[in-house]
C-alpha cells in the first residue's frame, strides 16, 4: 500500500513545513538546453535543481539509477534524507502501486480532466492521492535543501498541468524552445545513458517526422497554461546560449529569486557544483567549469532531405517562435 502522507515527519522530530512550496518547472521537448539551464540555475543560494522528478519512481528507485552526484539514488544522503522526511523512509511507499498511479493519472490524454476532475470522479480519486505523494516530495525537498526554489526540468506537458492543481504548490513554468531541426537531429543520434548501474541502455531515438509531431504537440499544449492561471515565460535555447547571464537573470527574476546570483557565469562557460538530480541529459553529470555553447551541428550534419521535413512540418510555429529560414545556415 501506498504510505500515508498525513504523518511524515523529519528524521529529528520536527514536522514537514506546510507552507506552499514554489518551484521552477522547465517544461519542453527534450533536447532543448534543459538540463544546462536547469543545474545553472541550481547553483543559486536559494534554489536546488533535482532534474526530471517524474522519473524518480521507476529510474530513481526502482532502478537505482545514478543521482547526479554519481551514487546511486538509494545510496544518496540527500534523496535518503528526502524519503525519510516524506514518508518515514522509501521503504514506507509500495513502487508498484505509485507507478500504477502515475500511469492512471500522468498522461498527456489526460490534461483535460486533470482541469476538470468532476468529469471524472473515479480519476480525481487517484489523481488525488498521487498528487499528495508529490506533495510531500517536494515539501520534503525543499526543507531538506533549504532551497526556497526548486527546479524541475520533467518538461512533460502533462506533468505541468499537473503541477498547476496541486493546492499547496505555487508553480512557474519556463517554456524552453530550439529549433525544431536542431532538436530533430539531436533525437536522432545514439546517446548512452551513464546512469545506469546494471547493463546498458541508451536513450530513445526518433525519426524526424515524429519529432516534428512531438514538438509541434508540446510547444502548442503548453500555451494553454495560461487558461488555467499558471505563469508562463518562454525562453529559446539559441539565446540562452548565445547570452547565458542576461537569460539566467530573467528566469531567476520569474522564479522570484532575488537578489540575482550570476557570478558563475562566464563568457562561455559556467562553473557547477554537483547536484542531486534524478535523470536527464548525461551533461548532468559535469561539474567544475563546463563550456556553454550553441549546439548548431545540425547546419551541417543533417541530412537536407530531413531538415526539409521538419521545416516543412513545423514552420508555422517555428516561425511565430523567430526562427527563420535563413538561421539554417
Amino acid at each position: 500500500m501506498v504510505a500515508d502522507t498525513s504523518t511524515a515527519t523529519k528524521p529529528w522530530g520536527g514536522k514537514v513545513s506546510n507552507d506552499p512550496v514554489r518551484i521552477l518547472f522547465l517544461a519542453g521537448l527534450g533536447r532543448s538546453g534543459s538540463t544546462i539551464v536547469a543545474n545553472v540555475l541550481g547553483q543559486h543560494s536559494n534554489a536546488v535543481s533535482i532534474g526530471e522528478l517524474v522519473h524518480l519512481w521507476a529510474r530513481g528507485l526502482a532502478d537505482n539509477e545514478l543521482c547526479g552526484c554519481a551514487k546511486p539514488l538509494q545510496e544518496c544522503e540527500f534523496w535518503t534524507r528526502v524519503g525519510e522526511l516524506a514518508f518515514g523512509g522509501w521503504s514506507q511507499l509500495d513502487l508498484d502501486e505509485v507507478m500504477s498511479l502515475q500511469g492512471r493519472v500522468d498522461r498527456n490524454r489526460y490534461i483535460p480532466l486533470m482541469v476538470f476532475p468532476k468529469l471524472h470522479p473515479r480519476r480525481a480519486l487517484d489523481q488525488q492521492r498521487y498528487t499528495d505523494i508529490l506533495l510531500r516530495i517536494y515539501r520534503a525537498i525543499r526543507d531538506v535543501s533549504g532551497a526556497e526554489v526548486i527546479v524541475d526540468s520533467t518538461k512533460h506537458v502533462s506533468y505541468a498541468y499537473l503541477l498547476s492543481q496541486i493546492e499547496g504548490i505555487d508553480v512557474s513554468v519556463a517554456h524552453l524552445v530550439r529549433e525544431s531541426q536542431g532538436v530533430a537531429y539531436s533525437w536522432a543520434k545514439t546517446i548512452e545513458r551513464p546512469e545506469v548501474t546494471s547493463g546498458h541502455d541508451e536513450m530513445p531515438r526518433y525519426s524526424p517526422a515524429r519529432t516534428s509531431s512531438k514538438w509541434l504537440s508540446y510547444n502548442l499544449m503548453l500555451h494553454g497554461l495560461r487558461a488555467v492561471g499558471t505563469p508562463r515565460r518562454l525562453v529559446r535555447y539559441e539565446d540562452a546560449m548565445r547570452d547565458p547571464r542576461a537569460q539566467i537573470a530573467l528566469l531567476m527574476e520569474f522564479a522570484g529569486l532575488v537578489p540575482l546570483e550570476l557570478d558563475h557565469i562566464g563568457d562561455g562557460w559556467v562553473e557547477l557544483t554537483a547536484t542531486h538530480t534524478v535523470a536527464g541529459n548525461p551533461s548532468r553529470f559535469n561539474h567544475g567549469r563546463v563550456d556553454l555553447r550553441l549546439d548548431r551541428a545540425w547546419v551541417d550534419m543533417m541530412e537536407e532531405r530531413d531538415k526539409r521535413i521538419v521545416g516543412a512540418l513545423t514552420w508555422p510555429l517555428s516561425t511565430a517562435y523567430g526562427y527563420r529560414k535563413q538561421d539554417n545556415r
